[in-house]
């Protein structure tokens, strides 16, 4: 088993605009449909860049229950190596990291995915290449942050996290913190296996600075006392969506389909409630 690695900063300055992009799934097709759609441009070097120097910020859970983790695995490998994007860390990025630690871990939940691609990864491309990109993969995961924190002219105007977190929390670094982030407010399994999740941004008493957060799809984004979600469940048939800041923008393109073969969903269910 490997140490698990130091991580990274936890600050973007934000001074020349930043794009928050919610849970992607693996949905790789409809997210770089939507980053052309922010602006970016493919280089040469086949990294995607903004002419105006924008960065690109996820949500985490890039990974698993859609068709494409490892061309998600190995975009952000080689844009957070040149200082092109973030990611902060989330609930399936943690279960897939410590899978390739070696680590006891049970793959569902649409992770068994993940394990399916890389194997069919070792077959295509052999055994050499495919251990670098489980490395790396391992690495990227394993070095996320709990929450970035968003500055701009050296002011705290907004937190970037998976599925959220408590004021008291922010700019801290610990095991509590690590899993609000992750899992969010959990007060135990429902009878149906479905986490029981408290309401924190219902509950939530200061409007700033602004929570960006994604896990829980909502049919629509979603604010709520200086909170907002955006994740629209795109796994599962929904849409993908960034928020552009300091704009204050939301764009969202459409899934090509509902990848993750469920009839029930979560947004089927936000839908029935």
């Amino acid at each position: 088993m490997k140490q698990k690695l130091q991580t990274r900063s936890k600050v973007l300055f934000a001074d020349q605009g930043v794009d928050i992009v919610g849970d992607v799934h693996g949905c790789y097709d409809e997210f770089i449909e939507l980053l052309i759609r922010l602006g970016y441009e493919r280089s040469q070097d086949g990294t995607y860049r903004h002419p105006q120097g924008r960065k690109l910020l996820s949500l985490g859970d890039i990974t698993s229950r859609g068709p494409y983790s490892i061309k998600m695995l190995q975009f952000f490998i080689h844009h957070l190596s040149a200082g092109l994007a973030e990611m902060v860390d989330s609930n399936h990025g943690w279960k897939v990291a410590r899978w390739l630690d070696g680590r006891p871990v049970t793959l569902a939940h649409g992770d068994e995915k993940v394990e399916e691609e890389f194997r069919a990864y070792q077959q295509e491309f052999g055994p050499k290449k495919a251990s670098l990109l489980r490395e790396q993969s391992r690495r990227l995961l394993f070095s996320s942050p709990s929450h970035m924190m968003i500055r701009r002219s050296d002011k705290l105007v907004a937190v970037a996290v998976h599925a959220g977190i408590r004021d008291d929390y922010i700019g801290l670094e610990s095991p509590a913190v690590h899993t609000f982030c992750r899992y969010g407010d959990v007060a135990g399994t429902g009878p149906d296996g479905r986490p029981i999740r408290r309401e924190w941004a219902k509950e939530r008493k200061a409007r700033a600075p602004l929570i960006v957060w994604g896990h829980d799809p909502r049919p629509e984004p979603q604010r709520e006392n200086g909170t907002l979600n955006i994740d629209q469940g795109c796994v599962f048939g929904g849409k993908l969506t960034a928020y552009r800041f300091p704009e204050d923008e939301l764009v969202s393109v459409p899934a090509k389909k509902n990848y993750s073969g469920l009839a029930e969903t979560p947004l089927t269910r936000y839908t029935a409630d």
